[in-house]
């Protein structure tokens, strides 16, 4: 079974930033992909951000030049970088392993899917 471990979720003033980070176990690392989608009260899931091995990415236009995803090797750690946090952008995230095959031939319309883990809260305010 795939270990995952989300941090960084909080809350922001509009404008501000967070940064999620998602770490998983060696083999899921090596061998799967990764991306966040997010779901707010009410809504329905949204896609956010999809990242392949070799770094190339994907986003929702929603969040397209406001947030970076990234990977860290050494850590086995994946990040979503979150820059002029919008009230919108208030939701629960969830960090989810995918395919990257799935990856490569979606891009981010590949979300929500996945194994992914409990989610973090994101609230941004006035």
């Amino acid at each position: 079974q795939v270990q995952l471990e989300e941090t960084g979720g909080g809350s922001v003033q509009v404008g501000g930033s967070l940064t999620l980070s998602c770490t998983t176990d060696a083999n899921a690392y090596s061998n799967h992909c990764m991306g966040w989608f997010r779901q707010a009260p009410g809504k329905e899931r949204e896609g956010v951000a999809v990242l392949d091995r070799d770094g190339s990415a994907s986003y929702a236009e929603s969040v397209q030049g406001r947030f970076t995803i990234s990977q860290d090797n050494a850590k086995k750690t994946r990040y979503l970088q979150m820059n002029n946090l919008k009230l919108e952008d208030t939701a629960m995230y969830y960090c989810t392993v995918l395919t990257c095959s799935g990856i490569r031939a979606l891009g981010v319309r590949i979300l929500p899917g996945g194994f992914w883990d409990q989610g973090t809260q994101v609230t941004v305010s006035l």
